[in-house]
């Protein structure tokens, strides 16, 4: 459930720090207060797309912060993305006054796809329209998918529908073409044919160009380090040569002035560094070999390296690249052209794409009739009595990626009334209330810990309000249930109370929210009823109203 809500510098919200607790609470305040700010604050603490809108006037960033109890389907997901876990999860959300936006799952960074993944498992929102949700066919058929719990055999469907029209796909293609692709499969084998009598290697081509510029200059290789070898070690005026004649001199020198001697020791290093520069010049010249032989062969193989390389219209070291792609496609193109082959792959997937598709149409027709019986009893109590409701699931012409049909919901307002698509009801009261009892009746259904409900009952009065109340409330006796409400009805069968109140301070409007209990409730109730919330009539049928929720409350189930 949802404990903790922070908000800073957030539409009309300057700073507020609000707690909840179990059960049902409702939100309410006057036209204009703000009452929503929570319901869309907590959106995008849970992945929703936003804007610099989002921000306070005169403020740089806006954040949003929400802390839920960690759920056992939660903290597997935490572990399996790797965020730390803990009894506690912190989603938080920043946006800035660029638009900007960031988010964070228990203080470490997160993407808004994860954000709402972890919403996924902890808050189901129904929104105030969401009638005109229901009425398309595939927000249909995702209700019923979700009411069924049908998420994995939804998923298998999709996966083998993915699956067969890959392989359909391409027996279209071979099928359609067979003349170009052996036409193709011809070039590419006289193609691969001369690449392959040169066998380019990877790296060869660096390797080749260094050899073949030192075996033709190996000559004049040969007479530098030759001329480098004299000068350091020649017999006649060679550098060595010298340096000893001038160790002799020194030595000779020291015997005169003994502090001559580091000056011995320096020129000692000096001769054994040339002695051994020497003796590395040699080496080196018995390494090079004249080998005309091999530079001819290097040339061959660079020149058709570079002809191979031009007509291929690729540089010359991605010749090698290009000998492993032409195979690749090759392969392809045979694998391709044994269209027998590829059909019984076609006819293989598509019997796994219809078992997978029953299943799933299976488990939905079975959650069809369970969530019809659901909605149509929630209607008798919501001043519907002899309404029907049916999910009429719509044969296709051929199993898509959602199975193998759509989903549409149809209602009778009344007795006798024929049932009708839900996107043909005229009466805004009625698709109001037909939105509420799906929404009660699938979030019986849903696993989650928190029910938020934005307005659901608007277009509804009188008797019906109160069993929205009371159906809420009960709905409050197994999760946590948040209702923003324009109803003393409804807020009167509230546990807890919030009250979203529009200020006029020297920065501007802001709103503020207050937890009210006992006379300031009673006050705020009057006020709901359209009264004067300072009359003692109003006052009394407050009073009434809220003793009357709570003695219902106390009720057996």
């Amino acid at each position: 459930m949802l404990r903790r809500l922070h908000l800073r510098d957030f539409v009309l919200v300057d700073e507020i720090d609000l707690e909840f607790d179990a059960g049902f609470s409702a939100l309410t305040g006057e036209t204009g207060a703000g009452k929503s700010i929570l319901v869309d604050a907590l959106k995008l603490a849970l992945g929703e797309r936003g804007d610099a809108s989002v921000l306070r006037a005169g403020s740089s960033r806006a954040e949003i912060a929400a802390t839920f109890d960690t759920t056992p389907e939660l903290a597997e997901w935490l572990d399996e993305q790797g965020f730390e876990g803990g009894d506690e999860v912190l989603l938080r959300r920043l946006i800035d006054a660029q638009g900007r936006s960031r988010a964070f799952v228990n203080g470490s960074p997160a993407t808004l796809a994860q954000l709402r993944a972890a919403g996924e498992r902890l808050v189901d929102i129904h929104g105030q329209h969401a009638w005109q949700s229901l009425v398309r066919a595939d927000a249909a058929r995702d209700l019923l998918d979700a009411y069924a719990q049908a998420g994995a055999q939804r998923l298998a469907c999709a996966q083998a529908w993915r699956a067969w029209k890959t392989l359909d796909e391409r027996l279209h293609a071979a099928r359609s073409d067979l003349g170009a692709r052996d036409a193709e499969r011809e070039a590419l084998a006289a193609q691969l044919a001369e690449l392959e009598r040169l066998a380019p290697l990877a790296d060869e081509w660096d390797a080749l160009n260094v050899e073949q510029h030192r075996l033709a200059h190996a000559a004049e290789l040969i007479e530098q380090l030759q001329l480098a070898a004299a000068s350091v070690d020649d017999d006649e005026d060679g550098a060595r040569r010298r340096l000893l004649a001038g160790g002799h001199a020194l030595h000779d020198a020291a015997r005169i002035d003994a502090t001559l001697a580091p000056l011995i020791e320096q020129l000692d290093a000096a001769e054994a560094q040339l002695r051994e520069l020497a003796r590395e010049l040699g080496a080196r010249l018995r390494t090079i070999d004249l080998d005309p032989e091999r530079l001819r062969q290097i040339d061959a193989r660079l020149s058709a390296w570079l002809t191979l390389a031009r007509r291929h219209r690729v540089a010359p070291d991605a010749l090698a690249d290009q000998l492993q792609a032409l195979r690749g496609r090759l392969n392809e193109l045979e694998q391709q052209v044994d269209v027998d082959a590829l059909q019984r792959e076609v006819d293989a997937a598509l019997q796994r794409l219809r078992h997978a598709a029953d299943a799933l149409s299976a488990r939905r027709r079975d959650a069809a009739t369970r969530l019809a019986a659901g909605v149509v009893a929630q209607m008798q109590r919501l001043g519907m009595e002899g309404g029907r409701f049916e999910v009429a699931l719509l044969p296709l012409d051929a199993v898509q990626a959602g199975g193998a049909e759509s989903v549409e919901l149809r209602v009778a307002g009344h007795a006798g009334a024929p049932l009708r698509a839900l996107a043909r009801v005229a009466s805004g009261g009625e698709l109001s209330r037909i939105a509420l009892a799906v929404a009660a009746t699938s979030a019986a259904q849903q696993t989650v810990g928190t029910l938020v409900f934005d307005e659901v009952d608007a277009g509804v009065g009188g008797a019906v309000a109160h069993t929205v109340g009371d159906l809420l409330a009960r709905l409050g006796r197994d999760r946590q249930v948040l209702a923003v409400t324009h109803l003393a009805q409804v807020a009167a069968c509230a546990d807890g109370h919030l009250q979203v109140v529009k200020e006029t301070a020297g920065g501007g409007p802001r709103s503020r929210i207050a937890r009210l209990d006992g006379d300031a409730r009673v006050a705020e109730l009057a006020r709901m009823l359209g009264g004067d919330a300072q009359s003692g009539v109003a006052l009394e049928h407050a009073r009434e109203l809220r003793g009357d929720a709570v003695a219902r409350s106390q009720e057996p189930r």
